[in-house]
């Protein structure tokens, strides 16, 4: 495979559903050729949207998803950090193992991606990170405590990035309220839906419109945090 050195690289992490999608789809229409690291493959086809099976929890996934898109691509210029687990328990009676699970993914997964590809943009003094977060993020509510904690430690480590990577890495937080995603359906327990909540929910596509604004401010300047809810959203 040819690389093809002036087109921007970016990989996006559970990037086959959902908010993934809709970045992957939206950074591919703008002409940038996008790997996309997840455990399930689309059934759709794009031409600058290439797949790789990855499950970010897991160390060795990430060696072997490091090495197939440099080797095949080049170092990405856009590091998107989507990938994540939802989880509704009580904290007296949920499942630690569970909890463990939304843990890697959520906060472990972006910490590996973090090691593997910031490095070279540090070298090469460029490079975008966006992690994606959720208004659950400083948010204690029942049953949300796991999923809201690994959301908050997750903005601590964007914002650590942001500083030990000055100036040489723009990184952002994009924090979604309710999305008219399947995330709550393919949550591991909890039976909450976008329908329960009745306070409406915005497409995918406006987090991905989110994303592409951030990525292109002129130089110089950052977007840190972005905050994007329904306007009936209370929280």
């Amino acid at each position: 495979m040819t690389k093809n050195t002036s087109v921007k690289i970016a990989l996006v992490t559970g990037g086959s559903s959902g908010i993934g999608m809709a970045i992957a789809k939206k950074l591919s229409s703008e002409g940038v050729t996008v790997v996309v690291a997840d455990l399930n493959k689309s059934g759709e086809q794009h031409e600058n949207i290439k797949y790789r099976k990855c499950d970010v929890s897991k160390a060795e996934d990430i060696d072997d998803l490091y090495s197939w898109t440099t080797e095949n691509f080049g170092h990405p210029d856009y590091l998107i950090l989507n990938a994540g687990r939802g989880i509704q328990e009580k904290l007296t009676e949920g499942d630690p193992e569970k909890w463990k699970m939304v843990l890697e993914t959520n906060l472990l997964g972006p910490l590996r991606c973090i090691r593997a590809f910031t490095p070279h943009m540090i070298s090469q003094q460029k490079g975008n990170v966006v992690f994606i977060s959720s208004v659950s993020a400083n948010q204690p509510h029942p049953y949300g405590g796991i999923y809201a904690a690994s959301k908050s430690a997750l903005e601590v480590i964007a914002e650590t990035l942001r500083l030990e990577a000055l100036p040489h890495i723009n990184v952002t937080i994009v924090s979604p309220g309710i999305v008219d995603t399947a995330f709550y359906k393919h949550q591991i327990s909890g039976n909450n839906s976008v329908d329960q909540m009745a306070m409406g929910a915005i497409n995918p596509e406006e987090i991905a419109e989110d994303v592409w604004y951030a990525l292109n401010k002129k130089k110089g300047t950052s977007i840190n945090k972005i905050i994007t809810r329904p306007t009936l959203q209370n929280f």
